[in-house]
Order: structure tokens, then sequence, then C-alpha cells
């Protein structure tokens, strides 16, 4: 595929994405096998993303970061995708976090917290989901209770990426427990306190290089003043956000379906069948002009999303398309990739093997593509 200039970016954020490209293939690609054979990325590697402006990118200079628009945090995302190693997907829920803070958190938070975001000195994560909540968060078990000047939390957590190596984690707790709807907030806990128990790296069937586990919390305690926004708010901070978390699935799944393409380019052009290359064949010169188009229509509908967050008018129904319809063209993509390469694309050691693993939880999380449609149908008709 070319790499035609996109007209929602600057010359800056080219010189961005070259950048970013370099230091993912020297310094993130050849650990690849290690870092899924160990569960997680080693840790060095977010203070390298901080020396290169890619943490928390959106915070300002106020808190010792770069202050870009989501126009740089696309191409982060993007390139990042593209490379394949899930290993870094934990960016993305480490600058949500970030982004709670900076839209939502108090100063004291943003002083303590950001500026460790922005080198990676600390790594974030978010709490969400329990055994009995997934997409429905009204189900949340989690709570915590007022002793004093503090919090005390009990419960668990599951799934939460970044949950082995993060620092700072923010937990969606229950903090009142009368109300049917709403009484969640969402509260900044420490990891290296008593109390806070992490459990397994879970065993997933594919992005086997991010950590992912579950989390338990058993009298750990939190400052009162470590909520994120309003107390008892969490639930309307959570859906307020949503469109961040959703553009950037859809940014790193169209990021995945480019790098997949190209493993598959190069793929068909160098193996033979029949005396010819594989590429030669119309079968493939058609599924290659499918996948190639799908990738096309993708990236343009992503600009888009992306040029109205930078102008703080991407919605909720958007966001949602945008997830929806990058994740499943990411799972068509990858499929077909698997295809061409025959017997070899079902081999770990290839490339695409481990992308068709790696690509179908994103159909999952930040909201199954079912919750996508139900979001899109609820909202208004489209204009004309």
């Amino acid at each position: 595929m070319s790499d035609a200039k996109r007209s929602i970016y600057d010359p800056e954020h080219e010189q961005l994405r070259d950048g970013m490209r370099r230091f993912l293939d020297q310094e993130v690609v050849p650990k690849w096998d290690a870092w899924e054979e160990q569960g997680h990325a080693d840790r060095d590697i977010w203070m390298k993303m901080g020396e290169l402006g890619a943490m928390a990118s959106i915070v300002g200079e106020q808190y010792g970061g770069p202050g870009t628009d989501m126009r740089a945090s696309a191409v982060i995302y993007e390139e990042i995708g593209r490379c394949g190693v899930a290993g870094l997907g934990g960016i993305g829920v480490h600058d949500i976090v970030a982004y709670y803070i900076l839209n939502k958190g108090s100063e004291e938070l943003k002083q303590r917290w950001l500026p460790k975001a922005v080198t990676g000195e600390a790594l974030f994560a978010v709490a969400m989901t329990e055994p009995a909540a997934g997409s429905d968060l009204r189900g949340v078990r989690c709570r915590a209770e007022r002793d004093g000047d503090e919090w005390v939390i009990n419960g668990s957590k599951i799934f939460i990426t970044n949950g082995i190596m993060a620092d700072a984690i923010a937990v969606v707790c229950r903090t009142d427990p009368t109300a049917e709807r709403g009484g969640l907030s969402l509260i900044m806990v420490k990891t290296d306190q008593p109390g806070f128990k992490r459990g397994r790296n879970l065993h997933k069937v594919g992005q086997k290089s991010q950590d992912t586990a579950e989390i338990f919390f058993e009298n750990a305690r939190a400052p009162i003043d470590d909520v994120i926004g309003d107390e008892n708010r969490g639930l309307n901070l959570l859906m307020a956000e949503l469109p961040f978390e959703r553009l950037l699935i859809g940014l790193t799944a169209l990021g995945a379906a480019k790098g997949a393409y190209q493993h598959t380019l190069n793929y068909i052009n160098e193996r033979k069948a029949f005396g010819q290359s594989i590429a030669s064949f119309q079968n493939s010169r058609y599924k290659m002009a499918e996948m190639r188009t799908e990738i096309e229509v993708g990236e343009a509908f992503v600009d888009r999303c992306v040029a109205a967050h930078a102008k703080g008018e991407l919605s909720t129904e958007q966001a949602s398309m945008c997830k929806l319809w990058l994740s499943e063209m990411q799972g068509r993509v990858v499929d077909t990739c698997v295809q061409l390469h025959g017997g070899y694309g079902y081999m770990w050691e290839y490339p695409v093997g481990r992308l068709f693993a790696d690509a179908r939880v994103q159909r999952i999380y930040g909201g199954t593509s079912e919750i996508m449609k139900e979001v899109i149908s609820r909202s208004p008709e489209l204009d004309d």
C-alpha cells in the first residue's frame, strides 16, 4: 500500500510517524518472541516511549508533556498497531487514565500523576470489568467505604490490561450502594500498598505479550481526595470518555490491518506454486485488491473521526461506528491474509498467525460489536 500524505496530517505528524516506525522496528519488533514468552513487555520500553514523547502525549507542558492533539496520538496508535506487537497495546489504557485525570482530576492528582505518566515512570491501568459485570457497569460489586480521610476498598476485577505491571490503577468502585443508577466512583489506587493483590497473568488466546490480570482488593486504602471527577458520578465520566477509547481501538485496528496486508504482500510475491508466484494468480490479486479497498475506506473514516476529535466534535455514535467497522474490518483482513499464506499462515512463527489471534479480542473489549450496534441504533437518523 502507498503511504500517500493524508490531508489531516501536517509535516510534523509525518515526521513523528517516521520516527515511531523506526523506533518500533528497532526496539520493539525484535523483542516480540521474548515478550510473548514472558507474558508482558519489558518495563524499560515505557521509559523509552516516554523519551520519544509517545506516552500520554495529550498531556500539556504544564505537567511535563508535549500537549499534542489527537492527530499525534493517532499516529502513535496506528503505528503500534502496524508493528503488530501486542505488548505495547497497554499504552491505550495508560493514556485513557491520563485522559481521565487531565480532564476531570483535581489539580493535586494532575501534579502527582501526569508528569510520571508522560515519562513512563508510572504505568496506569483501569479496572472496570468484574466476573459478574462486563458491558453493564451497573453490576459492579467492588465497593469503597469511607473510613476517616480514606477509602477502604474490597472486591475483585478481571481482564485488567497492564494489571501485572501497573503502578496505579483507576478503579471503578461502588461508593453509594443505595443508588439504583450511578453510585459509582473512579478512584486512583497505588499497587504498592497492603490490601492490593495481583492474581495470575491470564493465559489468553492472543495478545500474549500484553499482560492481562485478575486483581483483588482486601481492605486496600486510598485517600478520599483520590477520586477522579465527582464522587458517585463515575459512570458519567466513563461514558463521556468512551469516544476516545473507541477511536483508539479503531486506530490500532487500522494499523494492524495494514501490517497484515504488508506481510501478506511480501509473502505472495516470494512464494511460488506451479512455477509462478502466488501473487500472479487472479484470486490472489483480487483478494489483495479487496483488502486494500477495505483498508483505504477504513483509513478515510478514521481520519474523519480523528479530525472531529481534535475539534471536540466526535460523538459517541461516530466513535462506536469507528470501533465497530474498523475492528470488524481488521478481522476480515487478517483472516484473508492467513488464507493467502496457506498452512504457513497457521504457524505461530509467521506474523499473520499471531495477528489473526490478536485481532479477535478487538471486537470484544471497549464494548462488543453487538453493544456498538445497540449504541448506534439508538442515535438519531443520519442527515440527508
